[in-house]
């Protein structure tokens, strides 16, 4: 309830009816749930009370504060919406192996959310299905689809930017990004064309970036290297390269802070204004017609995570790991479960199947599994040695009882079949150089270990690989005790409504504070009904 003002005096006086003020911390919370009313503060002599009715007035009780309607609608850049064809400033961010799947976006998109589909790490006729089911589903959008940077696979990238452009997908979410490629950049500038206004871009990217010098990299025009390669392979005309120097590389910019999957561990806190400051300079020296957007991801699981990405100056928030936990994405229930009983510190970072050779790592579950640890060990033994056949006969016999069950001659077999399907370049590499193939039968490890936990394959329990940051941990803090504290009972679109709606009810609160008005600790929090 309303405890005490600091203020000396009032603002000026309030009209309305004597009947509508609530003196009870119930009513108060009532009255500030009322999202789409004004809230007013007022001095009676029962007490400060909150009411909806009414109105400031020269004359009449004394008005201590006042907070004004805010609905979830009306947080963060309104031009997000209108760019992308949603209601909401809330993107459902990607998570790769279609674990983001076509049911969370298509369910996200009916309602009014941006949700983007996990295409990495799939191969091309799995992409292709979930492009014309989301299509089916949403013609008129919302949704997206990743790209995901693929250093060690490059036919993979080229091939979904083939897809997305055979098929018009218009909104891409960019991934993993080290630096620009060549089919990035072609996504971006096929079909560019000179209007009154400008030029005219078909293809939207969202890029997510933890680091300012990609972050700069996006938010500039693409480099020329680039524009004159795609030239002379056919794949843009002459008129799209000339157009493509007067356009960003993307339209919004998700500074992507401590996070499940590929992440930097970076805080929020410190990333976003940087970022923020970044894109304010390249905007002024560049002059571009639209405004670069920059959102919020990373740690996102709770109203008032979402409430501070905001207060910062995001246009929008991502969210992440707090989905993969509902039942709509294309994992297992036990999967589920485990995410669900994860707290904060229940997270390990370990080294990435798509970026191995390179040292990048991910962030994972720790709890209940052994997979960390035993990628890590891969990575240690591929660091020592020049070759499988280097590697001491004891070390070898326990990957091959406790990590592979199988021996490391049949996982390269494996590895050949599977390779000469989704990328001969890579096979190719492995047969003439013993430390890359050394790599591809331990990326072999860790990117199953992905599959046997979508999959909830039995006996490999311990190998899991579950990519979550810590708030999904501050998520299952704020609902335990409430209706989504189950699995079962966790859907996408509830979760958005209520992170939303949370931070909606806690800038009203946080408003009034601001103007000296204290609450107890049960109005000062917001939990799902």
């Amino acid at each position: 309830m309303l405890i005490e003002s600091k203020k000396k005096v009032t603002l000026m006086g309030w009209k309305g009816t004597k009947k509508s003020l609530a003196l009870t911390e119930e009513g108060h919370k009532e009255a500030l749930l009322a999202l789409e009313h004004a809230v007013y503060a007022v001095a009676t002599n029962k007490g400060l009370g909150l009411s909806i009715d009414g109105g400031p007035e020269q004359q009449g009780e004394a008005l201590m504060g006042y907070a004004p309607p805010v609905q979830p609608a009306d947080l963060g850049d309104p031009r997000f919406g209108q760019r992308f064809g949603c209601s909401y400033p809330y993107l459902a961010g990607s998570m790769a192996n279609g674990i983001s799947s076509a049911a969370m976006v298509i369910a996200l998109g009916k309602a009014g959310y941006l949700a983007s589909f996990g295409a990495g790490g799939l191969e091309r006729g799995k992409i292709e299905a979930a492009i014309l089911e989301i299509k089916k589903a949403l013609p008129h959008g919302p949704y997206a689809f990743n790209l995901i940077h693929s250093p060690n696979e490059v036919a993979l990238e080229r091939g979904a930017v083939e897809l997305f452009l055979k098929h018009q997908v218009r909104t891409i979410e960019a991934s993993a990004y080290l630096d620009l490629t060549p089919y990035l950049v072609w996504y971006r500038v096929k079909g560019l064309k000179a209007s009154k206004s400008g030029v005219t871009v078909p293809n939207r990217v969202i890029a997510k970036v933890s680091r300012r010098e990609v972050a700069e990299r996006f938010l500039n025009p693409p480099a020329e290297k680039f524009l004159t390669g795609l030239l002379a392979e056919g794949l843009i005309t002459a008129e799209e390269a000339e157009l493509a120097q007067q356009v960003p590389m993307c339209d919004a910019l998700s500074v992507e802070a401590d996070s499940g999957g590929h992440t930097d561990n970076r805080p929020l806190v410190n990333l976003l204004p940087s970022i923020l400051a970044l894109r304010n300079e390249v905007q002024a020296s560049r002059g571009y017609k639209e405004s670069i957007l920059i959102g919020a991801g990373g740690g996102i699981g709770t109203p008032e995570a979402t409430l501070a990405a905001f207060m910062m100056g995001a246009a929008y928030v991502l969210t992440g790991s707090v989905n993969q936990a509902c039942i709509e994405s294309g994992t297992s229930d036990l999967v589920r479960k485990l995410l669900a009983e994860a707290s904060m510190a229940d997270v390990i970072m370990a080294p990435a199947s798509d970026m191995f050779e390179q040292g990048v790592k991910l962030q994972v579950l720790r709890r209940g599994t052994l997979f960390a640890m035993r990628a890590q060990k891969l990575y240690e033994l591929y660091q020592t040695y020049g070759s499988l056949e280097e590697i001491p006969a004891l070390e070898r016999q326990k990957l091959e009882s406790q990590f592979f069950k199988k021996s490391l001659d049949q996982v390269w077999q494996d590895c050949v079949e599977f390779f000469s399907r989704r990328d001969q370049n890579e096979l190719d590499r492995g047969l003439k150089d013993p430390k890359k193939k050394m790599a591809l039968v331990f990326r072999w490890y860790l990117g199953q270990a992905s599959h046997w936990a979508k999959a909830a394959t039995a006996g490999r329990e311990m190998d899991y690989q579950i990519w979550t940051g810590p708030a999904m941990g501050a998520f299952n803090d704020w609902v335990r005790g409430t209706c989504l504290e189950a699995p079962a009972n966790r859907k996408v679109v509830q979760v958005a409504e209520e992170l939303l709606k949370g931070a909606c009810y806690l800038a009203r609160v946080r408003g009034l504070e601001l103007q000296g008005l204290r609450f107890g600790t049960t109005i000062g929090t917001y939990k799902p009904a």
